[in-house]
């Protein structure tokens, strides 16, 4: 009986284990497609919520629809029984990623990339198991990486983000399958020597832009791309790293970082390599002559380091090598003479070589493929050579920052695919050759900073592409021709033609030459400056050639903006005169104007207004007559600079419109009379932009603004009681403690955060806080940052979530600067957006301007 009891008893656990297999079996099952459409309307909920504008195509997937795999952005497997597919790339989604992927457990493929989600990357994506391909690049993704368990990724991108910390944890894990990843420009730092060891399907592997420091990691010869420009790796690259037999490499890029010692010859066991990129480090001694046996390089960049100046004569057997980039070496003398026995070259970059000769002995004149030709920054002397105008093939001729002199030559208009030519700082004289009208595919035409004289060609007005032009700072004078007003009517055919030719490629030096052509001190180039980086310059670069605009513009009269191409056009720092013709309104492509530092005079025209205008600087002029109303339908313009001119009649309440100006001055036009309205964004400015306008009424809140300078202090006579004035300064400080009190009280109590949520954004919206470093500091325990924050909408703010809206208070932010401070703004990971003010003085008159700025700018639109 015993034996049958414990077969018995075997038997029952045999069939409850059974039994528990079959029912674990049956919930797996029963993730099925009805299951995946829930997960999808919960995600649809989930992103409405966070996006009340604006919203994506989830926002069309129909409830009432029994298969999702209809709806836009999802695919199902091949029987279409799971979603197998999440594609919501450039989908205009913001705020935190979805924390239930995981529920759709049949996914293998997510695309979130070029939206502008941010917080951290949730640990749920950990839970997707059957992941192959995840994007979430160009985003604003931060906090640490941890992606454990998906064991089966095989293409990873993470690029463009500001997630940060080490990645040695998650790679080993997800290692097992992987053949691309792409971790470039974000904040990522700590050591990479081993971490990539066990990822043995691995061919492209992207770590630019980042923070990793420590040695290389030894193993990359076995990929086939491998790139770690801008970080801060250290050491010598070893012999050993390339083996024999083992160097599958096509692309190496090593550029940006601090690797020191000779380059091993040893490269040159990567007989497939097409780009060794070793610009920007600390090497030194000969370029290895074993570099000429990679018969397919293509591209080799070895500026900024410290090459010894002799070329070895092996690299002519590089029969492909179509870019050489030795810029920034400090060679000095003479070009070497075998420059010019390149001939299948197409780009030449020597420019920070302290070259002070050699044009015609090295026979570069010669070239007859050259594309790009830079030799910027060098000490060359004597006129321009004639004989480059011979060069069909160029389309950039960089020769700034030298000492070239007498003039520019006629044959200089025989180019007939230039597209750029940047003659600026040097020592020029002469006219403007009338013959430069003749160049149809001109973008960028830059000859300020010379001693240019005599009037502007009207010819220019003929370069139908020219959107760049800058003749600033040198002694031209006479008016601005009527016919420089079609000067970049139709840049279409040069664009398109870019489009198609795979020649025009970004390579080195971009940043120099972006640098010197971008007005830094005008936004929105102020903010497209401050994110330049080699990365971002050839992104910017290839964007401009195919005519996608850098910054969004909107025509006059709308708000709604388009990222279309817009140029400027930079005349000031010359002597011209006379009136800017009426026909101006017809500069269409343009959204810059700076005339400022001239002689020009009369009236302003109104079709000026009719421009998509960003900028606009009159500043130094002789200008009279009104300010025309129009310029107040340039609902875009961010910079309006009309000081030291004699404009005069009413000022026009039209400007008052310019919701989105950052700078404003109509300082010294002593005949302008009216008053300034005392809401909206002309009400933020200091007194400083209405100095030298006496006839003009301010609101008091400006007039006392700003401390009288020292010597404008009502001096107190001698004969005074001196009783009286200690009295009055005895009351004086009374007053002040008193009032310094109260502001303070009455901030802590704006300030203060509700008690029961102090890491939440919203009342019913989590918001993970992360720690960031304040732009200044505080002196009072209720004031962080001087910042004083006002509930709206039942919205309750903490510092750590304004600095997180406004990016920490960064430059790019700025929509208004006034009497108290500056004015920021925004974005709420629902979409909404705030206009939030940092104070920089403490006063009633400042709570009341800030509780009226905050409600007429809570509703605008997003600048960028």
């Amino acid at each position: 009986m015993k034996e049958e009891e414990k077969t018995d008893n075997l038997w029952q656990v045999v069939v409850f284990m059974f039994f528990i297999l079959i029912t674990g079996s049956v919930v797996v099952a029963g993730d099925s497609l009805d299951t995946d459409r829930q997960v999808l309307l919960d995600l649809k909920s989930f992103l409405e919520e966070r996006n009340q504008v604006n919203r994506g195509q989830y926002s069309q997937w129909n409830q009432q629809s029994s298969n999702p795999c209809n709806w836009s952005g999802i695919l199902c497997t091949r029987d279409g029984s799971r979603v197998s597919a999440i594609n919501f790339t450039a989908s205009n989604i913001s705020g935190d990623l979805y924390n239930n992927f995981s529920s759709l457990t049949a996914l293998t493929y997510l695309d979130l990339s070029r939206n502008t989600f941010t917080g951290a990357v949730p640990s749920d994506l950990s839970n997707c198991q059957n992941l192959v391909y995840l994007n979430l690049s160009h985003n604003i993704l931060q906090g640490e990486l941890n992606l454990t368990g998906l064991s089966k990724l095989e293409t990873l991108d993470l690029s463009m983000n500001r997630i940060f910390g080490g990645i040695q944890f998650s790679f080993p894990e997800i290692c097992n399958n992987l053949v691309v990843a792409n971790l470039s420009a974000n904040k990522f730092s700590g050591r990479i020597d081993n971490v990539f060891d066990g990822c043995l399907k691995l061919q492209f592997l992207d770590l630019s832009t980042n923070s990793f420091s420590g040695e290389i990691w030894k193993g990359f010869s076995r990929l086939k791309e491998f790139s770690v420009s801008e970080n801060y790796l250290s050491g010598e690259v070893s012999e050993s790293f390339f083996s024999e037999n083992n160097c599958s490499l096509q692309v190496l890029d090593l550029s940006g970082n601090n690797f020191t010692g000779k380059v091993p010859s040893s490269v040159s066991n990567c007989r497939n390599l097409d780009i060794l990129n070793l610009w920007g480090n600390n090497f030194n001694g000969q370029i290895p002559s074993e570099i000429g046996l990679i018969s397919s390089l293509k591209g080799l960049f070895l500026g900024n380091n410290t090459f010894s100046p002799t070329i070895p004569e092996s690299l002519l057997n590089l029969g492909n090598l179509v870019f050489l980039d030795l810029s920034r070496n400090n060679f000095g003398g003479d070009i070497q003479k075998i420059m010019g026995r390149f001939t299948q070259l197409k780009f030449l970059v020597l420019h920070g070589n302290s070259y002070t000769g050699g044009l015609y002995s090295s026979g570069i004149l010669k070239l007859a493929n050259l594309v790009r030709l830079d030799l910027s920054n060098n000490s060359f002397t004597g006129p321009l050579p004639v004989e480059i105008s011979e060069m069909h093939s160029l389309k950039f001729l960089i020769l700034a920052y030298n000492r070239f002199n007498i003039t520019i030559p006629q044959e200089y208009g025989n180019f007939q695919s230039l597209q750029a030519l940047d003659l600026s700082f040097n020592n020029l004289t002469g006219q403007i050759p009338s013959s430069l009208g003749k160049l149809r595919s001109l973008l960028w035409l830059m000859l300020a900073n010379n001693m240019l004289t005599g009037e502007i060609p009207p010819e220019l007005g003929n370069c139908s592409s020219l959107l760049w032009l800058n003749l600033a700072n040198n002694q031209l004078s006479g008016s601005i021709p009527r016919e420089m007003m079609n000067v970049g009517r139709d840049p279409t055919p040069t664009f398109e033609s870019n489009k198609q030719d795979e020649g025009i490629i970004a390579g080195s030096g971009e940043c120099l030459t972006m640098k010197r052509w971008i007005p830094a001190d005008y936004p929105p180039f102020s903010f497209v400056y401050t994110i330049l980086n080699r990365k971002t310059c050839r992104s910017i670069w290839d964007r401009l050639l195919k005519g996608v605009g850098l910054f969004p513009v909107c025509a006059a009269g709308s708000t709604v903006r388009t990222f279309q191409i817009s140029g400027y056009l930079q005349l000031s720092g010359n002597q011209l005169s006379g009136e800017v013709p009426g026909d101006i309104g017809k500069m269409q492509s343009f959204s810059m104007l700076h005339l400022g530092f001239n002689e020009l005079n009369g009236r302003l025209p109104p079709q000026i207004g009719k421009l998509p205008l960003v900028v606009l600087n009159l500043t130094k002029n002789n200008f009279s007559g009104e300010i025309p109303y129009e310029i107040g339908n340039t609902k875009c313009l961010q910079n309006l600079d009309l000081s030291y001119n004699n404009f005069s009649g009413t000022f026009p309440v039209s400007l008052n419109n310019l919701n989105e100006v950052s700078k404003f001055n109509i300082s010294y036009n002593p005949f302008i009379s009216g008053t300034v309205p005392t809401t909206g964004q002309l009400a933020t400015f200091e007194k400083e932009s209405y100095l030298g306008d006496p006839l003009l009424k301010l609101p008091n809140f400006i007039i006392n603004s700003t401390d009288p300078p020292p010597n404008e202090y009502p001096k107190i006579k001698k004969k005074e009681n001196k009783k009286w004035v200690a009295v009055l300064v005895l009351l004086t400080m009374t007053m002040a403690f008193l009032i310094c009190g109260l502001v303070s009280l009455f901030a802590c109590m704006l300030v203060k955060s509700p008690p029961e949520s102090p890491r939440y954004l919203f009342e019913d919206t989590k918001y993970r806080q992360h720690d960031f470093e304040s732009s200044s500091g505080s002196s009072s325990p209720c004031f962080s940052d001087t910042v004083k924050v006002i509930r709206l909408d039942r919205t309750a703010f903490t510092h750590a979530d304004i600095l997180k809206a406004t990016d920490s208070f960064s430059e790019s932010r700025i929509i208004g600067k006034g009497g108290f401070g500056t004015v920021y703004r925004g974005v709420l990971p629902d979409g909404r957006e705030v206009a939030i003010k940092k104070l920089q003085r403490e006063g009633i008159e400042g709570e009341k301007e800030f509780r009226a700025e905050m409600e007429d700018e809570a509703a605008m639109e997003e600048a960028y």
